[in-house]
């Protein structure tokens, strides 16, 4: 209707500019559109009444218009030089076009969109050439070529031949036929950026349905990128459902076909976010599937399971406890520590005031002088507990490195509560304070000695921290079912950001048992009683309760603290990229960025085959080294990546990754109508539905790519000025015959 009205597509007045062709000033015509309009008002408003005022209105309209077409109004607007461009027609080869709507596939369904008339016709005025594309880009003859074959789709790399093509060869237009699914994740603003400055509109003909239909899909998985042996780890799931809104699904994991956990899911019919926990097992690389079952009428099935990597970290973290005084707390966390293969416990007991008594060291002179004195020393452990005893106990460069060791360091720290923690022990002021997750009171006396029970919060309901049972509400009764403590300490608000897990009811009020927060590069946390002992002491000599409490909460601790050297990897699995992006970040002793130091990585790749690579230091990043390199083949990578200064070797760290081949095509089948209209709005094209081959032939020409001409067309004489100036002549003289002044 729009081109009919005015002769010309909507493209050409919004690329275009209106011009006059009389020759005569714009201000011309207002003032002669003034003038005339105050003529009539002089005539018509003799006597003032609504009635007049619109037929004044009618009157000086038309009178603007028969003024605005003696202007002779035109719209310019460059367009391709017939004969002299090219039209590069992208055409989505991969698998996800082979995937059937109403009976017909999307390839097909692109074949006869070519085969248009309208489309076909383009040839007549430009040169058109074909390209296919999924995991490359090339040039084909006609669409007999195409296979929907391809395991994965790259719209950005095909853009890219695209933007290098049209460097020798005037492309005045890309027309891309596609469901829009990308493997690579997008269309980079870098490929936008060269289409822009080139001038080059794509425009996007979308393919397949914008719904999913009857499909179960995981949308995506993530599990921690390293665990200690026999941790609780906590996948977090995300589901996509259409059209089984309500019903049950069950969604495992397994490694090597050993199932690690398993639950039954109820459906929501559009995307939601599940967690399953399960025991990490042994040290080494686990390749985790995690699945949920096919449903009876689901269309595809591909799309219901995910590869993910588990890095089960051999290496056995340090810790070192530093308490005050001899108590039963110290010596049943010791206990419960011990049998944990997976960490270490140094421990400083002061047993009298100049005294102090060590336990767990591997070397004779190891904290021989008491708690560490320099930086170096202290950042030698992976995490700090600090039970009773008085802050001003340590220096104020101790206390210092103990906050740097959380902040800069990556360390963990728990404070323990006691008659000389926290407030009582004057940790409310000083460089400690701030690490804290919890305000303390600004008075002593908050230590009592009196019943506590304990119970989990909102948040330590679904935090694997405080888990002692698989099952969320079974695990909450657990708590709940705990012999009391038979001591506190009174802590205030927790602080933005912190997290309380567990909280006691004591004297008729309830305060935060455990807080815990993330602080710099570490984490920090807070267990306001020195009374757990008692939850081994008044159970069954069976009961793990305690042993699973203090084991999970130390670990919690020191999971995440870093290396002098920590390798990672943006994706642990590739799936269709061949494209292996390592990162390395290296500090020295003092834990400070080291950026003169030689990195390097050395990669076993599937059958055996060993490279090395070098990383680069990145300018902008200090102490940050980064690489590329091809992954060909199918199969699991693993990386050791090692930093030297000079003869000194700083450390090290390995990072496994899997690379899949013609996994991503099964997801997100659906036509991603959002990334095709996002991308030929951002280089000035149109998104078009394949019905509507010929609008996009008759829009197509409006390009400032390629060769171009500049075309000026009359549009005072199309039928919108016509049928303007036939409604308001007529409109007033109804209502005049209507109000009888006829």
């Amino acid at each position: 209707m729009f081109e009919w009205l005015l002769n010309h597509p909507w493209t050409a007045f919004a690329r275009g500019d209106i011009v006059f062709l009389s020759g005569w000033p714009v201000w011309l015509l207002a003032g002669a559109v003034v003038a005339m309009a105050a003529v009539l008002a002089a005539s018509v408003l003799r006597e003032r009444s609504a009635r007049r005022v619109v037929l004044w209105s009618l009157q000086a309209a038309f009178v603007a218009l028969l003024l605005l077409m003696l202007w002779r109004p035109a719209v310019s607007v460059s367009a391709l030089k017939p004969h002299a461009n090219l039209i590069a027609v992208l055409i989505d080869d991969s698998h996800s076009m082979s995937l059937r709507d109403d009976g017909r596939s999307r390839i097909d369904a692109a074949r006869q969109f070519l085969a248009a008339p309208a489309i076909a016709g383009l040839s007549a005025r430009y040169g058109v050439r074909l390209y296919r594309f999924s995991n490359s880009t090339e040039r084909i003859e006609n669409a007999a070529a195409l296979q929907a074959s391809g395991s994965a789709t790259r719209i950005g790399d095909a853009l890219d031949r695209i933007a290098a093509d049209a460097a020798g060869v005037p492309i005045g237009a890309v027309v891309l036929l596609s469901d829009g699914g990308d493997s690579s994740g997008g269309v980079g603003r870098d490929t936008v950026s060269r289409l822009r400055l080139r001038r080059i509109p794509v425009h996007a003909v979308g393919f397949g349905r914008e719904s999913e239909g009857r499909d179960v899909e995981i949308a995506g998985a993530a599990v921690p990128l390293r665990v200690l042996p026999g941790s609780r780890v906590e996948a977090e799931i995300a589901l996509r459902s259409s059209g089984f809104k309500g019903a049950s699904a069950r969604l495992t994991v397994r490694d090597a076909g050993r199932v690690f956990a398993s639950r039954e899911v109820a459906l929501t019919g559009a995307v939601q976010d599940e967690t399953i926990d399960f025991s990490a097992g042994e040290a080494g690389a686990h390749t985790l599937e995690i699945a949920v079952a096919p449903l009876a009428g689901e269309g595809n099935t591909a799309n219901n399971r995910v590869t993910r990597l588990l890095a089960v970290d051999s290496r056995r973290p340090r810790i070192l406890y530093v308490e005050g005084e001899p108590r039963w707390e110290y010596k049943f966390l010791r206990r419960a520590v011990e049998g944990d293969a997976a960490l270490r416990l140094v421990s400083i007991l002061r047993t009298t005031e100049n005294k102090i008594y060590r336990q767990g060291i591997g070397d004779p002179r190891e904290l021989e002088a008491g708690f560490p004195s320099s930086p170096e020393e202290l950042f030698r452990y992976d995490g700090l507990i600090i039970g009773s005893v008085d802050s001003g106990w340590f220096t104020e460069s101790q206390q210092e490195a103990i906050r740097r060791f959380a902040a800069v360091r990556g360390g963990g720290v728990l404070f323990l509560g006691g008659r000389a923690a926290l407030a009582d022990g004057g940790y409310g002021r000083g460089p400690m304070a701030e690490m804290l997750p919890l305000e303390l009171p600004g008075r002593h006396g908050t230590f009592h000695r009196e019943p506590a029970s304990a119970h989990l919060s909102a948040a330590g309901r679904e935090s694997p921290v405080v888990r002692l049972i698989d099952d969320p509400a079974r695990n909450a009764a657990r708590w709940d079912a705990l012999p009391v403590l038979a001591d506190y300490q009174e802590t205030g608000a927790p602080k933005p950001g912190a997290t309380v897990l567990a909280e006691m009811s004591a004297a008729g009020r309830t305060m935060p048992l455990l807080a815990i927060e993330n602080y710099g590069r570490g984490r920090t946390a807070i267990l306001a009683t020195s009374g757990t002992w008692r939850w081994q002491m008044r159970q069954d000599h069976r009961d793990q309760t305690h042993e699973a409490f203090w084991r999970q909460l130390l670990r919690w601790m020191v999971t995440g603290t870093p290396g002098q050297v920590t390798a990672a990897t943006p994706r642990q699995v590739l799936s269709d990229e061949t494209r292996l992006r390592l990162r390395a970040e290296v500090r020295d002793a003092a834990f400070r960025p080291a950026p003169d130091a030689h990195v390097e990585a050395r990669i076993l790749a599937p059958g055996g085959r060993e490279s090395t690579v070098e990383l680069a230091p990145k300018p902008d990043e200090p102490g940050v080294y980064t690489a590329e390199w091809n992954a060909a083949a199918a199969g699991s990578y693993i990386a050791e990546i090692i930093a030297r200064r000079g003869d000194q070797e700083l450390g090290r760290d390995a990072v496994t990754v899997l690379r899949e081949d013609g996994v991503a095509e099964n997801f997100h089948t659906a036509q991603n109508r959002e990334l095709l209209e996002s991308l030929a709005a951002g280089t000035g094209g149109r998104y078009y539905h394949p019905s509507e081959a010929s609008k996009l032939a008759s829009e197509i020409e409006y390009s400032e790519a390629g060769v171009t001409v500049r075309q000026t067309s009359d549009v005072w004489n199309v039928p919108a000025m016509l049928l303007l100036a036939l409604i308001t002549r007529s409109a007033e003289w109804l209502l005049r015959r209507r109000w009888g002044y006829v």
